[in-house]
Parts: structure tokens; C-alpha cells; sequence
């Protein structure tokens, strides 16, 4: 259903499967849902911008491991507005959902590579970057207003960063530009906001796994926000990415770790997921952790890799398997 266009015809179809994935998702028994990003234009990354006229289809590439290329659109000409904000799905979903909802949006630093390398004369990257600040806090401050419990900033591309530029200073310029845009949020706004990291998860594929994560973590931290959303249940090695998350962990933090890998076709046990949970307890204080999935089952609308079925069966296994970890550890 996502990403098939804009089409008023098609309006009755998506609220019904914005409708069926709310209930599914609430079956489950997770205490926050989401409407599983049903009406964003194309995918989670470009929806905000796709179709806007002063652009053009052959901008930043995204390389997969499994081969393929996903490509961002590139600016031309200012000015720069989006051309959707995420508060319109979030409106649809309140409609049917009967807790909590997160509402996921792109963060500015991913859009900032809209903007082509060698400039756009007669439109500064200053003056880009100053409008896209705008647009950026618009969106959160609008999806904040309409009823979301959080709003989590999509980071996908810190990761991917630091495959680009292993200097860092790619990374470093995205924690600045992220964090200027967090500066015009208030202490409490930024306590209900959240960063997401993952190596990417498309076609089963990935578009950075085999970047240490110890390049990237440390600056993660660096960001001003409350929440921490961070891959992990694909990672060979998550003892040692534990022990990073503890170094680097503040007091006013919360991390919700990673548990369900949704590239991997077997889902996962809620004893397996129980057992991760308590690992990461032993690296996290509880107060501080929270579970996961890794990423989005399909995070482009051509992506087919993953069934609903699986999906939200993999769901309920994360929601089965952090209530038995809640038992084991005491928490009420």
C-alpha cells in the first residue's frame, strides 16, 4: 500500500490499511504503536519532499549490499519547503488507535544531502540549511501538538556517515546540523523526542552493517534528546556494543535496544528476546531500558521481503519477550 501516490482514489484504501495495521498492531499488546508508516510518500526517507518541483530524481545514491541503489532527489533551485509534514498521518492514525502513538520523521541532516555539492547559484547552502531548520521543527512541533507521545528522528544515515567519511567529520557536521535543529526545542519537548540508528534494512540488505559502531556511538550521545532507539539484535558482537552504550549512557537518557532483527525471515522467540533483554539489563539500568525493533520491516514501497504476518509476528515476540524479561528482573 505505501508510497502508491496521491491519487484520491486511493484515500478509501489507505485509511483502510492504515485502519487493519492499527488493530494488528494493538493485538499485539505493545504499549506504543505506530500506523507502520502506511501513507508516506515513496519511503521514511524522502516522503516529506517527493514530488517537489525544484527538484530532480538523480541525487544522493544509497548503495546496498545487496546490490541495489536507492537514490535521493536533488535540489535545483530554491527555495527549499517540504511538501508534507508527518502530523497528516499522525491525525489519520488517532483516529483508530487507542494508545499511545510514536510518529516517526526524517532527520534534517538526511535531507540535508539534497542539496548538490557544487551549490545552487543564486540559493546558498546557508540559506538552505537555515529553511530546512524551519521546515524540520515544523514537523516534530506540529506532530508533538496533534498527540504524539514521541516523536522519533530517523538517523539512519550516522551510520551510513561514517562509510562515506571515515574521518568523521561527516558525522561530525550531521550530530551539529541534527543538534541546531534540537536547540529550538524546549528541555521538555526534547524529553519526549528520540534518535533512531541502524545500518539501513531494505530487500534484506543493509547499507553500512560493517561500520564499527564504535565510530559511531560516541557521537550519537552527543545529541540533545531524551531517547535513543538503536539497532542491535543483528549485531554479531552486542556485548561489546552494550558496553559502549553504558560508557557513553547520561542519567536523562533512555535507550530502547534493538531486540527483533526484521531482515532475518525466522522470527525470533519471546525466550530469545527475554534473553536479550536481560543481557542489555546488565549493561543498562531498567529504568533506562527499553526494547525495539532493529529497523522498519519496509522501509521503501517496493520492498516486499517481509510479510505482514511475519512482521507482526516478529511484533509480538518483542511484546511477549520483554514482559517475561519485566518478570525475570522484577519490574511491575
Amino acid at each position: 500500500m505505501r508510497g502508491a501516490g496521491s491519487d484520491p482514489a486511493l484515500d478509501p484504501l489507505y485509511d483502510a490499511a492504515v485502519r487493519e495495521t492499527i488493530e494488528l498492531f494493538e493485538a499485539t499488546g505493545s504499549p506504543v504503536i505506530t500506523d507502520g508508516e502506511q501513507r508516506k510518500y515513496h519511503n521514511f526517507w524522502t516522503y516529506s519532499v517527493e514530488g517537489l518541483p525544484n527538484t530532480r530524481p538523480d541525487g544522493f545514491a544509497i548503495p546496498f549490499a545487496a546490490g541495489h541503489v536507492r537514490r535521493m532527489p536533488r535540489l535545483v533551485t530554491g527555495p527549499f519547503a517540504y511538501r508534507r509534514y508527518a502530523d497528516r498521518y499522525l491525525e489519520q492514525a488517532l483516529r483508530y488507535a487507542r494508545v499511545p502513538l510514536k510518529q516517526a520523521v526524517i532527520s534534517p541532516s538526511a535531507l540535508s544531502l539534497l542539496y548538490p555539492e557544487q551549490g545552487i547559484p543564486g540559493y546558498s547552502r546557508d540559506t538552505f540549511i537555515e529553511d530546512l531548520m524551519r521546515e524540520h521543527v515544523t514537523e516534530v512541533s506540529r506532530c508533538l501538538e496533534h498527540g504524539a507521545c514521541k516523536v522519533q528522528i530517523d538517523f539512519t544515515e550516522g551510520r551510513l556517515a561514517v562509510k562515506i567519511d571515515p574521518s568523521g567529520e561527516l558525522l561530525a557536521s550531521f550530530i551539529d546540523l541534527n543538534n541546531l535543529a534540537l536547540a529550538r526545542f524546549t528541555s521538555g519537548q526534547r524529553e519526549r523526542l528520540g534518535v533512531h540508528t541502524c545500518p539501513g534494512g531494505d530487500r534484506d540488505s543493509t547499507h553500512s552493517a560493517d561500520v564499527d559502531y564504535a565510530d559511531l556511538l560516541p557521537a550519537l550521545f552527543q545529541l540533545n534528546v531524551g531517547n535513543f532507539y538503536i539497532a542491535l539484535a543483528a549485531e554479531p558482537d552486542r556485548v561489546r556494543v552494550l558496553e559502549m552504550i553504558r560508557a557513553h549512557l547520561k542519567p536523562e537518557h533512555r535507550v530502547f535496544v534493538g531486540v527483533i532483527s526484521p531482515i532475518d525471515p525466522r522470527v525470533e522467540t519471546p525466550e530469545e528476546v527475554r534473553d536479550r533483554v536481560l543481557q542489555a539489563a546488565k549493561y543498562i539500568p531498567v529504568a533506562q531500558l527499553g526494547t525495539t525493533d532493529d529497523c522498519g520491516f519496509s522501509p521503501f514501497c517496493d520492498d516486499l521481503s517481509t510479510t505482514r504476518a511475519t512482521a507482526f509476528a516478529k511484533i509480538r515476540a518483542r511484546v511477549q519477550g520483554t514482559a517475561l524479561a519485566a518478570r525475570a528482573l522484577g519490574v511491575p
